[in-house]
């Protein structure tokens, strides 16, 4: 393979990337539709397009694999790639996360969030932001906006925090239910969750650039 092959294949490659992050943005953004207007058909839909995320993930791994051992790549294009194989693994998680939050929806039906916590609202708004940002940190290679979204994790950390403190103090009401606290506080860990991958995607885009991870060198 040829070096302008080589560099039009990662070109490729970023740009599935990049279509990648706007499918689970998207799937985000109806999710949180879905849940302010309980739009059940939109919910279920989510769950079933899972897969779509599932396939993209697959197709990018081939490529990086096919291109690895095409050619054996220098220093900075392996980490690129080796970043790739890693921040789609994170991305393929949080579209899973958004899947897992529909079905949770699902079940509380006609359950208002913020009756349980009115953290939620700005979690969820903290969290999409955060998905976005770091897709896009990597996709443009700037590790100060990677930076940013590591430091911005901290924000849906304590966002987190402030739900379960919120939900143990409905737990002690004489009429609490308690399935649907323990749901409500698994939609919040989701959220998390997702904000952890955000995280790592950021760290990703620093070793992309510096070959340094959590100031551990690795190549």
């Amino acid at each position: 393979m040829t070096r302008t092959a080589f560099e039009h294949e990662l070109k490729i490659l970023t740009d599935s990337i990049e279509e990648m992050g706007l499918q689970i943005e998207h799937a985000f953004d109806v999710l949180f539709e879905a849940i302010e207007k309980k739009d059940e058909n939109t919910l279920l839909t989510i769950i079933e397009r899972d897969h779509l995320i599932n396939d993209m993930e697959y197709n990018i791994e081939g490529r990086c694999l096919a291109l690895i051992t095409r050619q054996q790549p220098i220093a900075r294009d392996l980490r690129m790639v080796y970043a790739i194989l890693k921040v789609v693994t994170d991305m393929e998680r949080a579209g899973d996360q958004a899947a897992d939050i529909a079905e949770l929806i699902l079940r509380l039906k006609d359950t208002d969030l913020q009756d349980y916590s009115i953290h939620i609202p700005p979690m969820i708004e903290a969290t999409k932001n955060l998905i976005h940002d770091a897709v896009d940190a990597f996709v443009r290679r700037d590790k100060d906006a990677a930076a940013r979204v590591i430091k911005g994790d901290d924000v849906v950390d304590e966002l987190f925090n402030q739900v379960k403190r919120d939900i143990v103090e409905t737990l002690k009401k004489d009429n609490c239910n308690i399935d649907d606290c323990v749901d409500v506080l698994m939609i919040a860990k989701y959220l998390e969750k997702v904000g952890d991958h955000a995280e790592n995607i950021g760290e990703w885009e620093i070793f992309q650039e510096t070959g340094s991870i959590n100031e551990i060198r690795l190549l």
